[in-house]
């Protein structure tokens, strides 16, 4: 975090702690081990600049009301030498302590120290985190719900990866099961439609897009019928072995388009090849957490928090998608992780309490595996709801959305609400090149300083150092406000990774556009004393470091001009 930031936290507990050691050996207040107290930064800035309870959490050990306690403290408390000029008590006992200009000064200098690494710390000690996020089944293209996991879950890697974490993404295929049957048996339908004279209908419950039609003439384009004069096994085989790599290729690419970048992607099939997920059952059996039922194998899932034991093998030997789905958390464990994050539909809610269970049954711990709910999405134009694309008259895919849409927008649009809440995606506000648009008002701080700076340099005025006296100039409410600000980027960052939030970030970002626009409007650059002129383009660089370093982070683009 911000080394002053850093400081000054330390320097209150210091002085806190320091404070009621006098008292204590004053005999004001009773002989008795400090407590473990808070120190943070309250939300009202007119309450301070960081805070602490520490009164409160002592009113037991000292046997004594908390204002007494914070007055003993106050009584004892010696800030010189510190970034604070002042501490005040407030309510029943909490203790506030208010800002030097020294302060701010060291922030700045900081952030041009920090350049690129600024907001970077190692708050997760490198624990190895791996993300699994969108995971879309292969047998058909990705949907909207896709496109807002995708953002989530590359922005939340990025925001963990800031915080110190070793971070991997992964996207897990369901190349196998119950899903691929019903896709070969669909494209087997679709085909034999183009060439039967009484062909068969398309069961209910099977693939009815028109994305299965189109991989059935695809194929028909290159090989003709042959396919009507083989077995329906060796038909299916044929078409998955030529649709299957089409779709998860074009998933690829939209992924690539969208800039979200994974380690691997694993398939499920090869579970099934290296043997793991028998292997998983076998594991289970060997614990006594297995029993047979018509000649099924079963799961003890109540041992385990279920509300009913789950079958793990069907009585025709097949093992259920559960099975695959233990067995690959047991694998990722297997490669070293420490924590697993999936990224899920809501819809997959009652899977949640069952697959935490059963990491404790494969001897992992449930606290490991963490799973974040996210609510659907609705596409928005002029109001109303949206399902067609307007270009090819078919339900939007992520694909149609990335052709209409810019990438940052769509980025930064579905990263504006927490995963556990429903979405509007406004299409008219994403294509908008205004300050309307969230992601413009942000990229057009970056780029109004950038022009600031050329401006002045062809005046023949270079940005320099400035020395501490001239940056403890910059007093005015508007420049504080966006310092202070600047000054809590790291907290964010950690804040953000410890709840799974890199919407926070988001909201972060357009608030210090905002008070960047303040600054601007209220404070002249150009005109003023040198000395004051160069404080001010400090506070402007240090402001474009924080800008392009969250845009770069969420893979957005950082224009200098626009």
């Amino acid at each position: 975090m911000s080394k002053a930031v850093s400081i000054a936290r330390e320097q209150v507990c210091t002085a806190v702690r320091s404070a009621m050691e006098k008292a204590i050996a004053a005999g004001t207040l009773a002989q008795a081990a400090i407590p473990a107290f808070a120190v943070e930064r309250p939300a009202d800035r007119t309450h301070g600049d960081f805070a602490t309870n520490a009164a409160m959490v002592s009113a037991r050990v000292f046997r004594t009301a908390p204002q007494k306690i914070a007055a003993a403290i106050l009584d004892n408390l010696d800030l010189s030498g510190t970034y604070f000029e002042k501490a005040e008590t407030a309510g029943p006992g909490f203790m506030n302590f208010f800002l030097s200009p020294a302060f701010y000064s060291d922030v700045l200098q900081d952030v041009l120290h920090a350049g690129a690494d600024y907001g970077h710390s190692d708050f997760g000690k490198k624990r190895r985190v791996m993300v699994e996020f969108v995971s879309a089944n292969p047998t058909g293209p990705m949907h909207m719900g896709n496109a807002r996991g995708g953002a989530l879950g590359d922005c939340l890697a990025a925001v963990l990866d800031a915080a110190g974490y070793d971070v991997w993404r992964e996207f897990y295929v369901n190349d196998a099961g119950n899903q691929l049957a019903k896709f070969s048996l669909s494209l087997s339908v679709r085909y034999q439609q183009l060439y039967a004279e009484n062909p068969p209908e398309l069961p209910e419950d099977s693939y009815h897009g028109e994305d299965i039609l189109d991989l059935a003439k695809a194929y028909a384009a290159e090989n003709g019928d042959a396919l009507m004069h083989v077995s329906e096994e060796a038909r299916r085989e044929a078409l998955i072995g030529f649709g299957l790599p089409r779709n998860i290729a074009k998933m690829k690419a939209d992924m690539e388009k969208y800039r979200v970048h994974y380690d691997r992607w694993f398939l499920e099939s090869d579970l099934h090849k290296s043997g793991e997920v028998m292997a998983v059952v076998d594991y289970l059996r060997d614990r006594g957490l297995t029993y047979e039922k018509d000649g099924a194998i079963w799961y003890k899932a109540t041992s385990f928090g279920g509300e009913k034991d789950e079958v793990l093998v069907r009585a025709n030997g097949t093992p259920t998608y559960f099975t695959a789905d233990i067995a690959y958390h047991k694998n990722k464990f297997d490669r070293g992780f420490d924590l697993l994050i999936d990224i899920w539909g809501s819809d997959h809610h009652g899977h949640v309490a069952r697959m935490k269970g059963a990491m404790d049954a494969i001897g992992e711990s449930a606290d490991k595996l963490d799973i974040i709910l996210m609510q659907f999405v609705r596409l928005m134009r002029d109001g109303e709801v949206v399902r067609m694309s307007k270009r090819t008259g078919k339900a939007i895919q992520l694909g149609d959305l990335l052709d209409e849409v810019p990438v940052d927008s769509a980025r930064f649009l579905f990263n504006m609400r927490e995963a556990n809440s429903l979405l509007d995606f406004d299409l008219d506000l994403a294509v908008q090149q205004d300050a309307q648009n969230p992601v413009y008002y942000v990229q057009y701080a970056h780029a109004r300083i950038c022009s600031i700076l050329r401006a002045l340099e062809a005046d023949g005025i270079t940005p320099r150092d400035c020395t501490a006296e001239e940056l403890a100039q910059l007093t005015a409410p508007e420049e504080i406000d966006l310092i202070r600000h600047i000054a809590e980027y790291t907290d964010e960052i950690i804040a953000a990774a410890k709840d799974y939030d890199p919407v926070r970030i988001t909201r972060y970002v357009i608030e210090l556009a905002t008070k960047f626009h303040k600054f601007y409007n209220a404070c002249r650059v150009k005109g003023e004393a040198e000395g004051l002129m160069q404080a001010r383009l400090t506070l402007c660089r240090a402001t474009a470091i924080v800008l392009r370093n969250v845009l770069t982070m969420f893979k957005i683009q950082v224009p200098t001009s626009m």
